[in-house]
């Protein structure tokens, strides 16, 4: 794992914003970006390799594909999305990241990043030098047991996308990710706003951009969900859950 000795931030953040940062274990995503487990001496050793990023804009990346490895990031604020362009020039989204969230194990075997990352609106994020995060790992086993739980679940989360489920049941199983997710951060398991836009869902979602607007119309009218352009409100959670299960039944 050792790819670069330089500890150098993503993005250089400012240093009258720095001041005013809140430490992790102060911080309401603490629960989150916290590996579990630390004891108080654990965490504020934890706290000294953090390092927070200014506000990166709609449109900004983060790191963009073959970009040396060199940190992970914890989403602070807004929503980021990754994605990786094939061979015919066609982007591919992998995935959308939420405050709390960790961005950049992906290039951990090669040193590289496979995929780029980019702002869906104003964010800002924590960032990690990977040396010091494998160093600390050595003596914290709870930090590499954290790490390992984040790949884990992001494999799983591909591998429920990449099966043979149905349009209604990928955009329901989708739908209650993005609920329990929010619902994690304190915010509403109802409703929420979608910062990525149709298209980049159906990338995700391996669907057509047409599929996804007819699905959410569709459920929309079955009185499951209310869409107002980028705004969500579930009406029915139980029910979009017998949706997401169908393929099981």
């Amino acid at each position: 794992m050792e790819c670069s000795a330089a500890n150098i931030n993503i993005r250089e953040f400012r240093r009258d914003a720095s001041r005013s940062q809140v430490a992790c274990s102060r911080c309401s995503l603490g629960e989150l970006c916290l590996p579990r487990g630390l004891d108080p001496d654990e965490v504020q050793r934890f706290e000294k390799i953090v390092n927070r990023s200014r506000p990166l804009r709609a449109g900004e990346h983060l790191f963009r594909a073959g970009d040396e490895f060199r940190s992970v990031a914890s989403v602070r604020t807004g929503c980021f999305k990754s994605y990786v362009v094939d061979a015919e020039g066609q982007e591919q989204v992998l995935g959308f990241h939420l405050p709390g969230e960790i961005i950049g194990l992906d290039a951990i075997h090669s040193c590289r990043h496979t995929a780029s990352v980019v702002a869906l609106d104003t964010s800002a994020v924590c960032t990690l030098s990977f040396e010091s995060v494998t160093q600390m790992a050595r003596s914290m086993p709870e930090l590499q047991a954290e790490l390992f739980r984040i790949m884990s679940a992001r494999i799983s989360e591909l591998e429920t996308i990449a099966g043979d489920l149905s349009a209604d049941e990928r955009i329901a199983m989708f739908l209650l990710s993005l609920s329990d997710r929010f619902s994690r951060r304190g915010y509403s398991e109802h409703e929420f706003i979608l910062a990525m836009s149709r298209r980049d869902i159906a990338s995700f979602l391996r669907l057509a951009t047409e599929t996804v607007s007819r699905v959410l119309a569709r459920l929309q009218k079955s009185g499951l969900l209310k869409v107002d352009r980028k705004q969500v409100r579930i009406r029915d959670l139980d029910a979009l859950r017998e949706v997401a299960r169908q393929q099981a039944a």
